[in-house]
């Protein structure tokens, strides 16, 4: 185990100890996939709370862990997530803004990646969710993302974020992850396996080394570097035996 590794679970830890010995909730800011990875593998003792983990709507990749429970606590909270629209100032003559545009100019107010969540993209809009601590930092100082100045408003995460992606086909030769990853990024079967072996593919937010694995009907892909996808399952076979394998791919 590294030093970060280390860090990090002893962090976790404290965290579980503080919400078991105060009877309340406590939280972690948000995750990454690794560490969701790595909490998900940690021992915790009877000084500890259970955890569950939060995003901000259902199919986030960047969550909270959340410690506590109403039968510790004696009362319900909900998590310190807020959603945040930004949006343009002018649709018509707004530059085409990709996720990263987004992620750019909110680091650059000089915020840490932990207390962002996800962006979710929809019409050249975009929903941020992000710790309710830095919300109001956001919205009195984001006015530009690239070239387009923008308007930023708290608000409820509408049911739009958890629209899924438009159904794509591709044909694999298996239901092998290096297959199925290989075929909805366009890389070779060795480059997919290379990413694989790497540890930057989880499935289901668990780290995923098994070039062989076969993900369920379902499963969140998500390749460091790359995007996430659902997959979705063999929905045919062709003539030559081949496998047409339905994914949703999101949008970077």
């Amino acid at each position: 185990m590294n030093e970060s590794d280390r860090l990090f679970k002893n962090r976790i830890l404290e965290l579980a100890r503080r919400s078991f010995s105060r009877g309340c909730y406590v939280y972690s800011e948000f995750l990454t996939l690794a560490e969701q990875d790595m909490l998900c593998g940690m021992n915790f003792d009877s000084t500890c709370t259970p955890f569950y983990l939060k995003g901000g709507f259902g199919t986030a990749e960047r969550k909270l862990a959340c410690f506590g429970d109403e039968r510790l606590c004696g009362y319900i909270e909900e998590p310190p997530i807020a959603c945040i629209l930004i949006e343009p100032v002018s649709h018509k003559f707004a530059d085409e803004l990709s996720h990263r545009d987004y992620l750019g100019s909110l680091m650059a107010l000089g915020l840490r990646r932990s207390v962002l969540g996800d962006i979710v993209l929809r019409e050249n809009s975009a929903y941020l969710f992000c710790l309710k601590s830095v919300s109001s930092i956001i919205v009195e100082q984001l006015d530009r993302v690239k070239n387009t100045a923008v308007i930023c408003t708290i608000t409820e995460a509408p049911e739009i974020v958890n629209e899924l992606p438009e159904l794509s086909y591709t044909n694999v030769a298996s239901e092998r992850l290096d297959a199925i990853v290989a075929a909805v990024y366009r890389l070779s079967r060795s480059e997919s396996q290379e990413l694989i072996i790497q540890g930057r593919v989880y499935v289901d937010s668990r780290l995923t080394e098994n070039v062989s694995f076969s993900p369920g009907h379902g499963s969140f892909i998500s390749v460091r570097g790359f995007g996430r996808f659902i997959y979705e399952g063999v929905k045919k076979e062709t003539r030559k035996g081949r496998l047409k394998v339905a994914v949703r791919v999101y949008r970077l």
